[in-house]
């Protein structure tokens, strides 16, 4: 655990990809702080030092949640609603506004690794979504934060925890990463400064 981060507060701790990353964060030995709208959603053993209530769209509630932090871990998405939305670009720019008021640098945020790719080349129907992650990313680069954005291929459900993975800046290769690793990579990103300002990719090899 990095001696400067000891708090940190994640925005998507209950979707699939988030309620893995709690409890490896807790494991690494932060003290985890989570927003989320429906606490009924986490596992009744999360061991979250925090739980906050609320919406990430609403300043208040991320103000709240920010509260005490020294880092930021952003996993939010739509699930499998593919129709046009902004939640994710408002919400980072309330959680980047927080984070400047309280003086908190270092954030680490899930986009769409079709960011990564020719726009022309993406599936129609998942244009309005990438178009959210697009503007999710523009907030965090113009943030003067040390963001750092990971952009992983199809995060598989399936696929164990192993910490081997390949990671690359700016070039996509591999199809798949486990949840389990994509959290891993996030908690590790916490005690680093290796990726800051980049747009990551990462994969695995799985049997």
């Amino acid at each position: 655990m990095s001696a400067s981060v000891k708090n940190v507060v994640i925005f998507g701790a209950t979707g699939m990809t988030g309620l893995v990353t709690l409890p490896q964060a807790v494991a690494a030995g932060y003290n985890v702080t989570v927003l989320v709208r429906d606490p009924a959603k986490l596992p009744s053993d999360h061991k979250a030092s925090r739980v906050v209530v609320g919406d990430v769209l609403n300043k208040q509630d991320v103000k709240n949640a920010m509260e005490g932090q020294d880092a930021v871990i952003i996993i939010l998405g739509t699930r499998n609603d593919l129709s046009p939305t902004t939640m994710m670009t408002e919400g980072t720019k309330n959680i980047v506004e927080a984070m400047k008021e309280r003086g908190i640098r270092k954030v680490v945020a899930c986009m769409s690794v079709f960011l990564l790719w020719d726009r022309s080349m993406v599936p129609p129907r998942m244009i309005p979504v990438t178009e959210d992650h697009d503007g999710m990313y523009q907030v965090l680069k113009s943030s003067g934060l040390d963001y750092v954005a990971v952009m992983p291929p199809h995060i598989a459900d399936n696929f164990p925890l192993t910490e081997k993975y390949t990671v690359l800046e700016n070039v996509t290769r591999g199809k798949a990463i486990s949840k389990y690793d994509l959290g891993h990579f996030f908690v590790r990103c916490l005690s680093s400064d290796e990726w800051n300002h980049k747009a990551v990719w990462l994969y695995g090899e799985y049997s």
